[in-house]
């Protein structure tokens, strides 16, 4: 177990027009934060919750596939949505399609993501090594939101690796392009997902900045952002892998920045309605966007499975059961399965503060020839643009 949180003293998150309590921001996974999972984190607890990432190229050329993405529920606000792009004329139409249409009340730029496929163009993670294409295009973003008092928020990792750091330039950077906030997950991108987040970074980042800094990494549990925040200093705090499996982790949060003690251990019971509730949503979702009920309960059961494993972590469940639990169909043989769960078996503390999603090995980091040779050309990278919104 950890040791005990300190306690902290934080203001509501100020992006734009949006007073946001508590200053929790749901990051962007591909194929987890689409509107059901959504929906339900914002039933546990209050903050800012970001759709999948968009590529601008796919929403300048109306992409079918990108267009059904940026969908939020009916009471969803302020309504989130992360743009990726590499050219600043292609990301400035893209949110000028954003405002005129009305498609999100706040607008974030991803230059986190760490993908070979990414970085080896130039893209994600990449990027703020050219300083000059990096503000061109934060800038861009900025003044095209700007008539429409849309804030525009940036998040990034260190740098390239640690021989190649970025993230204080960069951000001073988006700063003076005028965004609203900066988001600093304390890894490069050479790091990918393993090792310890810097916070030390994080707090470095926060003395050399004005505008709000919010912080990412190794926040498992509600008492790990008090910890960063006591450490850094920093303005909120952007949750990823740490809510796979664990939506109440939102109710947790908002009880420790509301300065409460409670915290969430459900029972198995607890955790198999959660599930059925999460599967429910997705389902919904799924049907609103498909031709038939049948079709679309399928669709939902299908993108469910790949949150059992995460649900079940940690509870003495055997595998033929999971199994079963991870090849559903229907929302009546998962009620079926659900109901061979021993409902009294308690919370595993044991898998506390563990990380959970994705965990892999520093690695080598894909860049195009010549990136490193001059951090002032702003030629945009060739072939970087993605057509694939998601990641």
């Amino acid at each position: 177990m950890t040791s005990p949180a300190p306690s902290v003293a934080l203001r509501p998150l100020t992006l734009g027009p949006h007073q946001v309590w508590p200053p929790v921001v749901l990051a962007p996974m591909a194929g987890i934060t689409n509107v059901g999972f959504r929906q339900l984190c914002r039933e546990q607890g209050g903050g800012i919750y970001v759709c999948e990432m968009i590529t601008t190229v796919a929403l300048v050329e109306r992409n079918p596939k990108t267009l059904r993405m940026i969908a939020f529920g009916a009471d969803e606000r302020p309504r989130s949505l992360q743009l990726y792009g590499t050219d600043p004329e292609i990301t400035a139409a893209a949110v000028r399609i954003v405002v005129e249409k009305n498609l999100a009340d706040h607008i974030d730029l991803n230059f986190g993501c760490p993908v070979p496929k990414v970085t080896r163009k130039g893209g994600g993670s990449a990027l703020p090594w050219r300083r000059r294409l990096f503000a061109r295009l934060v800038r861009a973003a900025v003044d095209a939101a700007a008539p429409a008092g849309v804030p525009v928020t940036v998040k990034m990792r260190k740098g390239i690796d640690d021989d190649h750091l970025t993230y204080v330039e960069a951000g001073l950077a988006a700063q003076d392009a005028g965004v609203a906030a900066v988001a600093l997950h304390g890894r490069t991108a050479a790091q990918r997902y393993s090792g310890t987040a810097d916070w030390d970074a994080i707090a470095t980042l926060k003395q050399a900045l004005d505008v709000p800094v919010l912080g990412n990494g190794d926040i498992w549990e509600a008492d790990d952002a008090l910890r960063m925040v006591a450490h850094t200093g920093v303005d909120g705090v952007v949750i990823g892998r740490g809510c796979l499996g664990r939506p109440w982790l939102f109710a947790d949060l908002e009880a420790a920045f509301d300065g409460r003690p409670e915290r969430r251990l459900p029972s198995l019971g607890e955790v198999a309605q959660t599930m059925r509730r999460h599967a429910e949503l997705l389902v919904d979702q799924f049907t609103a966007g498909s031709r038939t009920p049948a079709r679309g309960e399928r669709d939902g059961c299908t993108d469910f499975r790949k949150h059992v494993a995460w649900y079940l972590k940690g509870f003495p469940v055997g595998s033929e059961l999971r199994r079963d639990l991870a090849m559903i169909e229907s929302l009546a043989q998962l009620d079926d399965l659900l109901g061979k769960l021993d409902p009294t078996e308690p919370f595993p503390v044991a898998t506390l503060g563990q990380p959970r999603g994705r965990t892999n090995s520093p690695g080598k980091v894909f860049l195009p020839d010549g990136w490193l040779a001059s951090r002032d050309d702003d030629t945009v990278p060739e072939g970087a643009e993605l057509a694939d919104s998601g990641g």
